[in-house]
């Protein structure tokens, strides 16, 4: 008799959390926020875009469909469920935040890291995040005998990075006791280093790294589980942003990313593959 109310009890708590989760995604009452409201009555979501892959993909073939990815996939059921047409809003790496408190997008989808500075003047829906890889070769007796990136932090190893690049300053910081080797150039990673055997270990992205590594064999990278995509160093969240102070739009649209969250992973897989 105990165990049969026991688990009556845990299949209500399990109906009553999914019935929690569906009302969450459902579309705020008239009233509930004044952006729905608004969107509602133009008839239109508006979204900044800026192609940023793999999360906004641009096609500009003059065929299909002009946007894809994962923030489009999410702007798209937003769209869906608000029942309204989506309207892209093209926008600048400088107008892009700008434009949410000026009103002439709804959020801005080309996606953005959250920092501390873009937190003070809009809010985020996390869907991502980006993170960076250490890659060496393969054949690199020194690279391949260690299982962390904390080892590399040694001066055993050569590190090489971009100078000017994204990584510099975080390479400075994290790897104090390695002998730094700064190059310039441009691209996704200072491969070159690596391929002549002149460095150890360099930063890459972790969403390029997947690319890479199926164009370029004999490579090896570090954190090694799932390919380095749930690598923790140097993170930072990535989404869509809204302007600030719209707390039943924000709930809504964070709990339909939450619901959305399996498909946008498989669909951000897929473009990082393709790159």
């Amino acid at each position: 008799m105990r165990k049969a109310l026991t688990l009556t009890a845990a299949a209500a708590a399990l109906a009553l959390m999914t019935f929690g989760s569906a009302m969450a995604q459902d579309v705020p009452a008239q009233g509930a926020s004044p952006r729905i409201d608004a969107i509602r009555k133009a008839g239109e979501l508006r979204v900044g875009v800026l192609a940023n892959l793999p999360w906004l993909v641009e096609n500009t073939s003059g065929t299909g469909e002009a946007w894809s990815g994962p923030a489009w996939d999410l702007a798209k059921e937003y769209a869906r469920r608000l029942n309204v047409t989506l309207k892209p809003v093209p926008v600048s790496h400088e107008t892009k935040v700008p434009v949410l408190a000026s009103n002439q997008v709804d959020m801005t989808i080309s996606p953005l890291a959250e920092t501390a500075e873009r937190l003070k003047v809009v809010d985020f829906v996390i869907y991502s995040n980006t993170s960076v890889c250490m890659f060496g070769l393969a054949s690199n007796k020194k690279f391949a005998g260690v299982t962390s990136v904390d080892q590399l932090n040694s001066p055993d190893f050569t590190i090489a990075y971009y100078t000017g690049g994204g990584e510099e300053g975080w390479v400075k910081e994290r790897f104090p006791k390695a002998n730094l080797r700064g190059v310039t150039g441009s691209g996704t990673a200072p491969v070159e280093e690596i391929m002549a055997k002149r460095a150890d270990a360099a930063p890459i992205n972790r969403v390029p790294w997947v690319g890479m590594n199926k164009k370029l064999k004999g490579l090896a990278v570090l954190p090694k589980e799932n390919n380095c995509q749930d690598s923790k160093e140097k993170a930072n969240p990535v989404g869509l942003a809204v302007d600030k102070n719209q707390t039943a739009y924000l709930d809504w649209l964070r709990a339909v990313a939450k619901d959305m969250q399996p498909k946008l992973q498989a669909a951000e897989q897929k473009i990082a593959e393709g790159l």
